[in-house]
């Protein structure tokens, strides 16, 4: 198993050329590819103050039919003739062939030609689109991601494959444990299943019969066994059910490395884990979504965990002890208890770990780097909200006497009406640059989401009313699902910071299950800029 090709900045620049294609593949399934000068998925290296100067190219065709307008949204065709007559920055068409990109963690602005996904719709017509932003010199250095996000579309792309990491180099200055290190980038990708109808490997233990749950996948079982909801692939290896077979790692005996893990899946939750022999192997956590888990511009100490829970779209960082040589070693992912109206997500291999003297040791990081700057602003766990909202998650069957009827998805704010995601509607929200705010995050569904914003980094302060604190930041998190018989729905509770001037536009927060975004659980936030008085924010 290979690590994904690289680009590297120049001289503050990185300049490079992408096209997004897809294909069908023998067995009938459709799959996305980013390639850039012959190369699939690169991973994007930039510097903070770095400028990306991306062209992208739209060649997709059209291989599978349009599915139906999500319940209670408009579907914007693309306009006749779109490509040459067509102004990508304002088509907000949505159809199987439109697509643009979604620069997943970076606070860079919701602006078209930078990070806007609103009204931003390239065709397979359109001459290519250059993305051009300069990466904020506080960006956080550590993994984030691109993909596309087109309403009602993006799950296709993505689970098709349409993604790849981008890094913004300086973790060993932030957390001078992983300085001089080899750094390893997985991105683990899911994908409809290879062998839908095999029968179980016999090394499984039986389990109830399989149900489908309302998305039309195999659904959570609750016993960590049986046919999942999706496969997986780690670094395009594909890891099918039913038998597994992982992809074959080579490392050196003893070695100490960073991982820096991309979960890519448009709907699988990861659990990491590293097993020697039988016994879980200790991982030193050292960054959660592209962020060091700094606190106070001071790093805190390594976490050491034995499995790591990854959302998707989420991603972590952390410290690994490779095995010794001849020691049988796999990196797995455990089930994820996704509650009773969640996907399958069960016990199953990712890469076997072979420590051979002769193995090709990664590139390593710089061994004496110079400290991160002070932050500019306060901690953001230091700093009071200037108010509170509630927001919730909540599901509704098209037919309600039928549980495997279609479902539409909502993320509403309290007080206003459920309503599935259309973006012919205004913002669900509207704050003002220089606030911060707290937000209740509810889910009075049976089923985990995973809550993600654009554009900014929250802290999770509260997770189901047990204070919680974390001194690091994240883009994404779980709400837990609720059972049925609880006293309360279930919630989490983060600090909003809209400080960053570059917050400043209209832009959305999402389930990052990629199929519920795209049926409707999905809202529009518009940041206002500060007025000119220079007053502070009470």
């Amino acid at each position: 198993m290979s690590q994904p090709p690289e680009l590297r900045s120049r001289d503050g620049v990185l300049k490079l050329d992408l096209q997004l294609r897809s294909y069908r593949n023998p067995d009938g399934s459709v799959r996305y590819c980013y390639v850039s000068a012959g190369a699939p998925s690169p991973t994007l290296r930039l510097h903070p103050g770095d400028v990306l100067e991306l062209r992208l190219k739209n060649e997709l065709t059209d291989l599978d039919p349009a599915p139906a307008a999500m319940p209670g949204m408009t579907m914007t065709p693309a306009a006749p003739g779109a490509g040459a007559h067509s102004d990508p920055c304002n088509s907000g068409a949505m159809t199987g062939v439109s697509t643009n990109l979604h620069f997943h963690g970076l606070t860079v602005p919701a602006r078209c030609h930078e990070d806007e996904v609103l009204k931003t719709s390239i065709q397979p017509g359109d001459p290519p689109f250059e993305y051009r932003f300069r990466i904020p010199q506080n960006e956080p250095p550590g993994l984030y991601w691109y993909h596309p996000h087109i309403h009602g579309f993006s799950s296709r792309q993505v689970m098709g494959g349409a993604s790849g990491a981008l890094i913004i180099e300086g973790i060993e200055r932030a957390v001078r444990e992983v300085a001089g290190l080899p750094e390893r980038v997985l991105v683990i990708r899911d994908q409809n299943l290879l062998n839908p109808g095999a029968p179980p490997s016999k090394s499984e233990p039986v389990v109830p019969h399989n149900l489908i749950d309302r998305d039309g996948d195999s659904a959570n079982n609750g016993t960590g066994y049986g046919r999942p909801a999706k496969d997986l692939s780690i670094n395009f290896v594909p890891v099918p059910w039913p038998d597994y077979p992982p992809a074959r790692m080579r490392i050196k005996p003893g070695a100490r490395e960073l991982w820096r893990v991309l979960n890519a899946s448009a709907i699988t939750y990861l659990n990491l884990a590293l097993i020697y022999g039988r016994a879980p192997q200790q991982l030193g956590l050292v960054a959660i979504d592209g962020v060091p888990m700094v606190s106070n511009g001071h790093a805190v100490p390594v976490t050491w965990v034995d499995h790591i829970g990854v959302p998707p779209g989420a991603r972590v960082e952390f410290i690994v002890n490779g095995p010794g040589e001849g020691v049988p070693a796999m990196f797995v992912t455990r089930t994820v208890d996704t509650g009773q109206g969640g996907e399958n997500d069960p016990n199953r291999a990712l890469a076997s770990i072979v420590a051979a003297p002769d193995a090709t040791e990664p590139a390593a990081l710089p061994a004496e780097p110079a400290p991160l700057p002070a932050p500019a602003l306060p901690w953001l766990g230091d700093v009071q909200p200037v108010r509170v909202r509630k927001l919730y998650f909540s599901e509704k069957l098209e037919i309600p006497n039928d549980p495997n009827s279609a479902t539409t998805f909502f993320i509403t704010v309290d007080g206003q009406e459920p309503k599935a995601f259309d973006p012919a509607d205004g913002p669900n929200i509207v704050t003002q640059q220089g606030d911060v705010e707290d937000w209740i995050i509810e889910n009075r569904s049976t089923e985990l989401h995973a809550f993600h914003i654009h554009q900014l980094h929250f802290m999770l302060l509260d997770w189901n009313g047990a204070p919680v604190n974390e001194p690091f930041l994240r883009d994404t998190v779980n709400v837990p699902y609720f059972n049925g018989r609880m006293l309360q729905y279930p919630s989490v509770r983060v600090r909003m910071d809209f400080r960053d001037p570059d917050s400043v536009g209209t832009f959305v927060y999402h389930c990052h299950l990629l199929e519920h975004e795209d049926a409707g659980m999905m809202g529009t936030i518009r940041v206002d800029p500060r007025p000119a008085t220079g007053t502070a924010p009470p």
